[in-house]
């Protein structure tokens, strides 16, 4: 006799199970956006927060390390949207059109919403509540992933932002997402950018704040052939935040596709990037710089999936790690049958600036072709004693010598980035925060 085993839930999975039946009748979508919804949950309800036990999620315990769920965010009132009135100033000096949501609601007054040609922007809780065509096309269909955490964003997606980007259309300045968080509640936003054939633009997307909050964000991007597309993120959440940040995009043929990934805030910060090159001849640079100090933890977790031949990644990550923090870094690059001529390199470097500080790297390599350039590398270290050494040769203070080596250990990553104002305001975060260490 069998006995049948029940997972017991945990207090935030009660809770958001509890949560998306007080939000279902208020939720934006109708038709076909309501049942993905419901299938979203139905997959969530039976599989609960990913845990340890789940490959992919093995050194970020979501299931442990969310033990509450906070109340889903209200609409933003004048209080609220008065305390984001300058969020996003790290990016002050980058001239750009700003896209502001203020506890995961779009908020107009706040935002640029200048005609410019070529550029189509939409709310996404309108976009759903009307059922809007490129949304139906394309939401929970841009890369398929069986992420619980996807599910999650899909069941209660509530607002953020339409884009489309005409083919052929270059956009004149960098679009600016701005997430800011002023309350102590739970987020759930979703985005999608459509960037069409020949078209180019640059996307930067910041997360910020100061309270204890939860925000569980998704970007859904199709960039068409011949594009050339730039995408920055950076997370600076509040000390106390927990940041789960999923991003889905379909690259095609003849493409250009830069990404880039920025994390020194948050308490908790797992940032997953599901990217599937579709077309033939596409070169992709996927890079990211993670800096944590004290009990932080930073999970970084990329699927570069080569489908069409004769495509070119690189993915470079660099961690600066002090006090107890953790840093976590997975990429897997995947090769299938048809995408002969392949040539991939992934490598992770992290720098421990404590004996407590902790570093987990698992690079890996899946390949189906046979006519491929394929590799990865990890490494983990403290910094080199004899370039200290030279340095305070020089008469160059310690505490200084040492903030040159992490600046040049970070600066690898940081270059990749094409726009040289955007290289400067990250160097200038970098520095910064090693000034702020104490």
């Amino acid at each position: 006799m069998n006995a049948e085993v029940r997972k017991i839930k945990t207090a935030a999975e009660l809770a958001l199970v509890d949560a998306y039946a007080a939000a279902k009748p208020k939720l934006p979508g109708t038709g076909a956006l309501k049942a993905l919804r419901e299938e979203a949950f139905k997959r969530f309800d039976a599989e609960g927060l990913p845990h340890r036990r789940v490959e992919e999620w093995k050194y970020t315990d979501l299931r442990a390390l969310m033990r509450d769920l906070k109340p889903l965010a209200a609409a933003p009132d004048a209080k609220a949207k008065a305390l984001a009135k300058n969020a996003g100033k790290l990016l002050a000096s980058v001239e750009s059109r700003k896209l502001v949501f203020v506890d995961g609601a779009f908020v107009a007054e706040l935002s640029d919403l200048t005609p410019e040609a070529g550029l189509t922007i939409t709310s996404m809780a309108q976009a759903l509540a009307k059922g809007d065509a490129l949304v139906t096309a394309h939401v929970g269909k841009v890369v398929a992933t069986n992420d619980v955490a996807v599910a999650l964003n899909t069941a209660l997606m509530g607002d953020g932002a339409v884009i489309r980007i005409a083919a052929g259309a270059s956009i004149a300045r960098p679009i600016h997402l701005v997430f800011a968080a002023t309350t102590p509640s739970s987020m759930f936003t979703r985005s999608l950018v459509v960037i069409e054939k020949g078209a180019r633009a640059m996307l930067l997307e910041s997360h910020e704040g100061a309270s204890d909050y939860q925000v569980n964000a998704a970007l859904e991007m199709v960039v068409g052939d011949d594009a050339h597309v730039d995408h920055v993120k950076i997370v600076s959440d509040g000390a106390a935040a927990l940041h789960v940040s999923s991003l889905m995009a379909s690259v095609g043929a003849h493409a250009r596709f830069n990404d880039f990934s920025f994390t020194t805030g948050g308490a908790v910060v797992r940032s997953q990037l599901f990217l599937r090159f579709d077309g033939e001849g596409t070169v992709a640079n996927i890079r990211g710089a993670t800096l944590l100090k004290d009990r932080q933890h930073a999970d970084i977790t990329l699927v570069a999936d080569h489908v069409a031949k004769g495509c070119q990644s690189r993915e470079i990550f660099k961690s600066v790690l002090d006090g107890e923090s953790r840093g976590v870094f997975q990429g897997k690059i995947i090769v299938r049958p048809k995408a002969q001529k392949t040539d991939g390199r992934m490598m992770t470097r992290a720098l421990l600036l404590s004996e407590t500080a902790e570093a987990d790297n698992k690079p890996e390599l899946e390949i189906f072709a046979d006519d491929v350039q394929c590799g990865h590398g990890a490494t983990a270290g403290a910094l080199d004693e004899d370039l200290l050494f030279y340095l305070k040769a020089r008469g160059i203070p310690a505490r200084e010598a040492e903030a040159l080596l992490i600046q040049a250990f970070i600066g690898e990553a940081v270059e990749g980035i094409e726009h040289a104002g955007l290289r400067e305001v990250l160097m200038e975060a970098a520095v910064a925060w090693l000034k702020a260490r104490g």
